[in-house]
């Protein structure tokens, strides 16, 4: 059996630092949820206050209808896997597995039975007689993981499990921790930086800044239907491009840059994906640039081919570009867009050559201004 978790008004304070305020949703049973955001934000406290590792200033939190604010961490049914795999160094993997249950008084025979059945899940059986200094990366993070499976807990708590291994392992590690994940139906909490893990891990998304919840839903419905201006520039690599400008009778414009848009006149940020960047221009230089309706010329600043994808740093003649406010910084002086082209075109393009580009003014994002909210717009591309 597994519960559904059930955040209602939690806050967290260490005296006047408030880190977490007013945090609220609900996980399904056996769904896998992925906290993300900036450093700091609060995603591994929140982990910790789930696992009991911290005390809840205010609020919440229920597995199924059991309240868990003042239940012990041993008898909460949660287990968590640490960023620094934890694993004791002068053991075994056998006897790290089987610590746990030692702990708990369980017998030597259950204790075997339990490690064996870990070990066979993961993988670990010609490991287990191995000290975990004789262990690569990704077979200590597995051990780990056995560690907490052996609990057999009814909730999972990942905090960045791993974050410190390689490029490859993390892509083969993820396959397996999405794997057991749908083997063993367990609800999932887990904490990462990384988009790609994000992405491709999570049935839903959590995205937190500065202790506050800033939109939960799908991968999908972050990346296409982002709930403010933070969400739009955290989640998707690369982040989406923020353009000010002004609505016109229907227009947005800034500088070259015209889209229309259903919204009242005013000041508003659009957003552009780097996939709604359309470079008109063939590479090469050899052929003419194709104009079309609303299409105008930018200068390529730099060509980044990186595989299967490639994109183009293009400077725009008077448009005025956002700042991050999801990393902190401000507005770009470079006045550059990105785009994006197949690998094999990429390395066709030149520095300082001129290219006609068009933006998919159908799948752009508004914001507003000076709340940074999202602004819907109906399919008749007017404002409901």
């Amino acid at each position: 059996m597994t519960y559904s978790l059930t955040f209602d008004r939690v806050g967290k304070r260490y005296d006047q630092t408030v880190v977490l305020s007013d945090v609220t949703f609900r996980t399904e049973p056996g769904e896998f949820v992925v906290l993300v955001g900036p450093s700091g934000c609060g995603k591994s406290t929140l982990l910790r206050l789930v696992a009991g590792l911290e005390t809840i200033t205010d609020g919440e939190i229920r597995a199924g209808d059991r309240v868990l604010n003042d239940v012990a961490p041993q008898d909460r049914g949660v287990g968590m896997v640490f960023q620094s795999y934890a694993l004791y160094p002068h053991m075994s993997v056998r006897d790290n597995l089987a610590f746990p249950l030692y702990v708990k008084g369980v017998s030597a025979e259950e204790q075997k039975r339990a490690v064996q059945e870990v070990a066979g899940i993961l993988g670990l059986e010609p490991l287990l007689d191995r000290l975990p200094r004789q262990l690569s990366g990704g077979q200590r993070q597995r051990v780990a993981i056995g560690r907490c499976l052996v609990r057999k807990p009814e909730i999972y708590c990942f905090d960045e499990p791993l974050s410190n291994l390689d490029a490859a392992l993390r892509a083969q590690i993820r396959v397996e921790i999405k794997a057991l994940q749908r083997k063993l139906k367990k609800t999932t909490l887990y904490v990462t930086h990384d988009q790609v893990e994000a992405m491709t891990l999570a049935d839903r998304i959590v995205v937190l800044n500065r202790g506050i919840v800033q939109q939960v839903g799908s991968p999908e419905q972050l990346y296409t239907r982002p709930a403010n201006r933070f969400v739009a520039r955290f989640i998707g690599t690369p982040s989406m491009t923020l353009v000010r400008g002004k609505v016109q009778q229907g227009r947005f414009r800034s500088g070259q840059l015209v889209v229309p848009l259903g919204l009242e006149d005013g000041e508003v940020l659009v957003g552009v994906r780097v996939e709604d960047v359309c470079v008109l221009t063939k590479p090469g230089g050899s052929d003419a640039a194709v104009e079309e309706s609303d299409s105008f010329s930018a200068t390529i600043r730099a060509v980044e081919p990186v595989g299967e994808s490639g994109y183009l740093h293009l400077s725009v003649q008077g448009i005025e570009l956002e700042g991050d406010d999801s990393k902190g910084t401000e507005a770009d002086s470079g006045q550059s867009l990105l785009a994006s082209v197949p690998g094999h075109a990429a390395f066709g393009y030149r520095v300082g050559s001129e290219v006609m580009i068009k933006i998919r003014s159908e799948r752009c994002h508004a914001f507003h201004r000076t709340t940074g909210e999202a602004l819907t717009l109906s399919a008749s591309g007017e404002e409901p």
